[in-house]
């Protein structure tokens, strides 16, 4: 049986830009956003955990999903996958990076080979859809 890590993340784009955070002492970025406490929604998860990394307050009523994205989990054992619930929302308040995160940052495209491997597979996905560039 194949072990899953499921994960509520934000997709927030920016002039053909998507916004990624990475965390104290890792390489790569990902998506921000979170695994779920007992009992949460995803979007309680998502407001939780975007407020915990990026200090934003994501604006309930305009969170819409967009998908689930599944890939191989960086850092973990053969077999191990992330499955990623993904939602679009706007936000009040100035990003800063907070709790584990180190910094984040506006990617394009081409900078897909520095971000998760579920990330990837999602910035692939919105590059089909030509929303980034």
């Amino acid at each position: 049986m194949t072990a899953v890590i499921d994960k509520v993340a934000w997709i927030c784009i920016r002039d053909q830009r998507v916004l990624v955070a990475r965390s104290r002492g890792k390489e790569l970025y990902y998506l921000p956003g979170g695994k779920r406490e007992s009992g949460e929604s995803d979007t309680d998860t998502l407001v939780r955990e975007v407020a915990e990394e990026l200090s934003v307050r994501i604006k309930r009523e305009t969170v819409s999903y967009i998908g689930v994205f599944t890939a191989e989990a960086n850092g973990k054992a053969d077999g191990i996958q992330v499955k990623m619930s993904c939602y679009s929302a706007e936000y009040e308040g100035e990003l800063q990076a907070a709790a584990e995160i180190e910094e984040w940052a506006w990617f394009s495209y081409d900078e897909r080979d520095r971000v998760s491997e579920v990330s990837r597979v999602i910035l692939e996905k919105l590059h089909e859809l030509e929303l980034l560039s």
